[in-house]
């Protein structure tokens, strides 16, 4: 699309977002459904009373347009103001609380769609609002500080997440009054400029809309018992490496489409992937980076936990035919940017662009990949990671995004797309590397019609990514799972340690390694390589969490177990792998109640659960162990 179909103007956003949806959902989505529905008429018929115009609702989003931020301010308090009556009239699980971020900022306006800056700082702003509550810019406040009887508190600058600069935020205070010096005070907000603004063109404002619900505990039963202490393991991480470290942060997706996700985090992976091609730098992996997606975070809190001295943040925008980067490259020390760079390139060529920003990255840092290397030679070194068609690489990226997901039916979907990537370039090798996990995945959540064809198409997988590349480390990781699956206990821990031997500052290979050690019944040399991978990877994924759980489930250790799971619970409260685990250790424990609890949401998540079809298929080599586990699960009422 040429760029001159794209048009600037000034806005005023609106962002609102509730914790705790999918939870709701859960429990009830025919009521939740309902409710949602009942509460997007309420705020469309206040955005219409205020002189706005709803531009679209999808999903649990709303976008709205207003002539001005007064008009979008007062909608926005009248819009908590009246949610708020309604939810007194609901059960306290039932209630849903939003917040609300509001911005006047530039975006860009193509047909009815807008995107931007503008909207993104919104949607920060939101995170930063109390529940129930207003957070807007500074940018908004000065077009309304003596328009409106509302009380205003000072934020201070705001760091957030993919906006080049701090950006200076307040809370509103619901009620009419006057904000006090005390409330205000103690952080100024800067200077206003004497000098009048000019604003040569029309100034809109916009609402945004995003619609989550904010509720006590809506997934699990009434009964459930309070979580216990968290067990922190990244008080013991590893000292920040004596080399140059960086962290890729999931890279926005302005599209506006967000069905468009999953290729602004393949830009992203890729660029870990193409900077990981050099021994001179650490990066930090997938799954520790893009555990920050989404979250309003500073640079320097983000830096700190990844053990990454630099941050590379960005936003990808894409049509038919063209794609736009920004980059920005942030010392997360200071939260100061060293560079930023926009870059503008057709689709055709995104290999190219991928390689061309990882050598600018790398230059910034100092950082030398080989001697004489070039953004051909970078090519060259990751040709099995990307296909000779371009659809092939969509459809292997859209898989990608299902498999993080974790979910049942999004293993089925990967499978389905790399099986697609596959079908347009049949050489296309970590297609199939990727392929061989979402066949394993297909015995482990017990979705397979026939395990045994599974697994073998899985050993088939590995070994065409071995043939197809075979410059390339076999992937010791996959032949590690599929040895699992094959009970091959001795096989699978020899993979794993094969894995970490080739890739030792590679957090996903000792996760390999642990899960072998701890199926074979070695849980002491589970734990210890469990957390090792935390050590290098501190944002550990729910899957790690839960092999570590179980490895101390197998030494008797149920209090460290038990913490671990409902830590993975406060994260996602729709994990069953957890309340599994949980069953089991809460009866072995002698805690029957909450064994029973935990029962009843395993139930609630797999209804078709048969204790004598999981034990034929449970993978350990310890049967006194698979034994206790089956025992008390019957006697906390699984069957």
């Amino acid at each position: 699309m040429a760029q001159d179909q794209f048009k600037r103007k000034l806005t005023t956003i609106f962002s609102a977002d509730v914790a705790g949806y999918s939870r709701l959902m859960g429990e009830d989505e025919a009521a939740t459904v309902k409710t949602l529905d009942q509460y997007k008429g309420i705020m469309s018929e206040l955005i219409h009373q205020h002189r706005g115009r709803v531009v679209d609702a999808p999903g649990d989003n709303l976008l709205a347009e207003f002539t001005s931020v007064v008009d979008a301010v007062q909608c926005a308090v009248a819009t908590q103001k009246e949610l708020h009556a309604r939810n007194n009239e609901l059960p306290e699980n039932r209630k849903m609380l939003f917040r609300i971020g509001v911005n006047l900022g530039d975006v860009i306006e193509e047909g009815e769609r807008i995107y931007g800056d503008g909207v993104n700082i919104a949607a920060r702003l939101e995170s930063l609002a109390e529940r129930g509550g207003i957070c807007i810019s500074k940018t908004a406040f000065d077009q309304i500080e003596t328009k409106l009887p509302f009380g205003f508190i000072y934020l201070g600058e705001q760091t957030v997440k993919n906006i080049a600069r701090p950006v200076g935020a307040y809370k509103v205070l619901l009620e009419p009054r006057v904000t006090t010096e005390a409330e205000l005070g103690k952080i100024t907000s800067p200077a206003k400029s004497t000098k009048t603004r000019k604003i040569a063109f029309a100034c809109a404002a916009v609402i945004l809309i995003v619609i989550g619900v904010a509720t006590m505990r809506q997934l699990v039963p009434d009964k459930a018992p309070p979580i216990e202490d968290k067990i922190d393991l990244r008080k013991v991480a590893f000292p920040v490496p004596g080399k140059a470290s960086i962290a890729v942060l999931p890279f926005q997706n302005m599209t506006g489409d967000p069905e468009q996700e999953y290729f602004s985090d393949g830009m992203a992976e890729q660029l870990i992937t193409g900077l990981s091609q050099t021994p001179d730098i650490y990066v930090a992996a997938r799954t520790s980076s893009f555990a920050f997606k989404g979250k309003a975070m500073t640079a320097q809190k983000i830096s700190e936990q990844l053990g990454a001295r630099y941050l590379l943040e960005g936003s990808v925008q894409r049509d038919a035919d063209r794609v736009r980067v920004n980059v920005q490259l942030i010392d997360g020390d200071t939260g100061n940017h060293i560079w930023a760079e926009r870059y503008d390139r057709q689709f055709e060529d995104l290999f190219a662009l991928q390689d061309q920003i990882t050598m600018d990255v790398m230059e910034k840092l100092n950082i030398k990949f080989i001697a004489g290397i070039s953004a051909t030679n970078l090519s060259i070194s990751l040709k099995h990671y990307r296909p000779s068609n371009l659809k092939a690489y969509e459809s292997y990226l859209k898989g990608v995004n299902h498999f993080f997901r974790r979910t049942r039916q999004d293993s089925i979907t990967a499978r389905q797309l790399f099986e697609e990537a596959i079908s347009l370039d049949p050489n296309f090798a970590v297609a199939y590397r990727s392929l061989g996990f979402a066949y394993a995945d297909e015995v482990w959540f017990r979705i397979a019609k026939s395990p045994e064809q599974s697994i073998e198409k899985a050993q088939q997988a590995a070994q065409k990514f071995a043939s197809l590349a075979p410059d390339q480390s076999p992937p010791h990781g996959l032949l590690s799972a599929i040895s699992l699956l094959r009970k091959d206990f001795e096989n699978a821990v020899l993979q794993g340690e094969k894995a970490v031997d080739l890739s030792p500052n590679d957090a996903g290979s000792y996760y390999s390694l642990a899960l072998a050690l701890r199926m074979a019944g070695r849980y002491e040399e589970a734990i210890k390589t469990q957390e090792t991978s935390f050590r290098l990877a501190a944002l550990r994924p729910l899957t790690w969490i839960n092999n570590l759980a179980w490895a101390y489930l197998g030494n008797k250790q149920y209090d460290k177990a038990i913490l671990l799971w409902n830590e993975s619970l406060e994260r996602n409260p729709d994990y069953h792998f957890a309340f599994q685990g949980l069953t089991a250790a809460y009866e072995l424990s002698g805690n029957h109640e909450k064994a029973r609890w935990s029962a009843e949401n395993v139930i609630r998540l797999d209804p078709n659960l048969s204790i004598d079809i999981h034990g034929k298929m449970f993978p350990s080599k310890d049967e006194d162990f698979k034994k206790r586990i089956l025992d008390a699960w019957r006697s906390a009422g699984l069957k």
